[in-house]
Formats: C-alpha cells, structure tokens, sequence
C-alpha cells in the first residue's frame, strides 16, 4: 500500500454508516483503494465501496461521505467510488460480529442507562416527554435510542418526523432509523398505522424482546423506553428483561393522574427496579398579560414525588411549541428551544445525564488482591 493509499484508508476510517454508526473501514465495507500510478492521473484514487444489501437506502450518503472524506486528504487530485455489494458470505460475517444473541442492556456490566418513561394513565403527555427528553440528552452529545414500548398507542415516530420510516434489515439484524440523532424502534414502524393491533400478552413481551435483541443499537450511553400507561403486560415485561432500569413517572398537577401515577412509581417494589425522579407536564398555561392560570390543579407532580420519596425533577407548562413540535415531528427542544417548554424539558434531562448511577447488584470486574 503505498503512503497516499494509507493516508486515504485512515480518512475512511471516519466515515461511519448511517444505520450501523461505526466505521466502514471496520465493517468491511472498503473493498480495495487503489492510486493510479501510470503517471497519466497521479494524486487520482479509486476506491470500492461494498454496501451491505442490495437497493440500500442510504447508498448515495454513503457514496457522498466516501467522496468528502477523501477528497480532503493532501495529495488526492480526483476521486472515483466503486459501490458494490456484500456476498452472502461477507454479510454473513458482517451480521455474526454484530448480532447478540442476548439483551446487551440486561448484562450488569452494560454502561447504558435504561430508563423506562412511565404514567398511570394515558393522556398525560408520556410520549411527547420521552422524545423532548431522548433528543435534549442527544443534543448533549449523548448516544440515545428510544423504544416505542407503547405497541397500542405507538406515537414515537410520529412526534420524532419519522412517520414513513422503515427499519433496514442486514439478514436479521435491523437497523433503527435516526431522528435529531437518537435511533428509534417502534411497532409501527412495521404495521399499517391505521389498523388497530390486537395483540394478548404472550405476543408483547415478545415484540418488546425482539427490540431489545434483533435492533442493532450499538453502544448507548441512554436507551429510554416509553412504556405503556398503567402497569400491565408490557410494563412487567420490560422489569423482567431489563432487570436494572429505572422508571421516570410521568403526570399532571390534577389529584386523579396523580394517584394513578403515584400507583405505577409504587409498582417497583415489587419488580425491583428504581424511580429517578417524577416530571410534571400541562403545569400552567402563560395568558399574554403574563399571568399563569392552572386549568389542571396545582400539587400533583410534588404529591407523587413526595409519596415515592424521589425528586420532582421538572414542571412542564402547557402550550402550543409543545403541541405544534409534536404535530410537526420536530421536538420542541429542537424546534422551538427558547420557548418555556423546552427549557423546562432540557432542564429535564441535565438532571438526569448527571444523575448518579447506583452501583448495587452490579459487577464491577475487579478483582481482590
């Protein structure tokens, strides 16, 4: 290989696939570089590309990234991309070196933080708080995935812009779309929205393992999950497969949401698992004289947090950024970040990407002297 050629793979190396997220240079996805020697093109490299299946959607970002990457080193004066294909057997290889055959967020050395988004009943903006969160821990420089945990009442890619997305497949591996850089699953990402699913618990529990082991995630520093209200099928699933997450509760100021929520903090006596902190959303709402009226109460969020003996980590007020971002698929946090909303909500999510993580039950992989 000669200097140019070496130069050329380690600018490679920085080009990542947009579903996989790590380097192709070490997905064998970089077939051969080759510099054109004969004197006629000198500075001139032709490098071939192996995409991982057949009409890949991403190809031209792919190709584009290819391009940019090498065009910026010293000394390329022209560039040429070869896009092939994998053979079966080098996608063969590709899926065993990715695909766990276990949940990687179960193992008690993960350092992901999984945090299960919950309410005691629906209506409370549960969905809208986990992708408002999900993308403020992202634009934090966070690596985020959000499953859509919700299979009756899937809305996640909808408020996260992705309502035409569908997951790419690499064999049995699927790749969750991207959205403000948190990757997402969610059932409906597979089902006609429009018909209703009909599903008992045998079919949900495994629904939700197959995210959490078909969907290639990669390393996350956060997996959130936004679980149905209440504390039924899915809500004792997710315990039972992710023995170590924790559950952020989700209500309203009013005292009917917050008995039911306090109801679903109190469920993790019983799964074992740990409450971070209780959100309270629709607050208040600012009238344009500047005055705050509580068209749902007042007290709530503090009476759940005071009952489960765990911070009120943030109110949420009640207005139309918040409503707007979600119709739109452009979270607020994103959309509209001066607006009162998605300053309470990235306030939010700073507390929790500094909160202490408990070591108990945890191995540590050390060793006594």
């Amino acid at each position: 290989m000669t200097e140019l050629e070496r130069a050329v793979e380690a600018a490679l190396a920085t080009v990542q696939d947009p579903e996989i997220r790590r380097p192709i240079t070490d997905l064998g996805m970089v077939s051969s570089i080759t510099e054109n020697q004969s004197g006629k093109r000198p500075g001139h490299i032709t490098v071939s590309i192996l995409l991982t299946i057949v009409g890949c959607p991403l190809s031209t970002t792919i190709e584009r990234d290819v391009t940019n990457a090498v065009r910026a080193v010293q000394g390329v004066t022209g560039i040429d991309v070869e896009v092939g294909v994998m053979s079966p057997e080098q996608r063969a290889e590709l899926i065993s070196s990715l695909k766990r055959r276990t949940i990687p967020f179960a193992d008690p050395q993960s350092l992901t933080r999984v945090i299960g988004v919950a309410s005691g009943k629906g209506g409370v903006g549960k969905s809208t708080v986990t992708v408002n969160l999900a993308t403020g821990l992202a634009a934090q420089g966070f690596k985020v995935g959000v499953v859509d945990a919700d299979v009756y009442g899937f809305s996640v890619p909808a408020l996260m812009g992705l309502g035409q997305a569908k997951p790419t497949r690499v064999g049995e591996l699927i790749m969750p779309p991207v959205a403000f850089g948190v990757k997402v699953i969610s059932i409906g990402m597979f089902l006609d929205e429009s018909r209703p699913i009909m599903w008992r618990g045998p079919m949900l529990h495994r629904a939700l393992e197959q995210f959490l082991t078909d969907v290639h995630f990669g390393d996350l520093d956060f997996l959130l999950l936004d679980l149905p209200p209440g504390t039924g099928d899915i809500a004792i699933s997710a315990s039972q497969l992710l023995p170590g997450s924790e559950l952020l509760v989700v209500t309203t100021p009013q005292s009917a949401a917050a008995d039911v929520a306090q109801r679903a903090g109190e469920v993790t006596s019983l799964t074992g698992q740990k409450v971070i902190g209780v959100v309270e959303n629709m607050s208040w709402m600012e009238l344009p004289d500047g005055s705050r009226v509580s068209p749902f109460g007042e007290g709530g969020g503090q009476k759940v947090a005071d009952a489960l003996n765990v911070e009120l980590l943030g109110s949420i007020p009640l207005e139309s950024a918040l409503r707007a971002g979600g119709d739109e698929g452009t979270p607020v946090v994103i959309g509209d970040p001066g607006s009162p909303a998605a300053q309470a909500l990235m306030a939010i999510s700073q507390k929790i990407a500094v909160a202490p993580r408990g070591l108990s039950g945890r191995r540590l992989g050390v060793q006594p002297l």
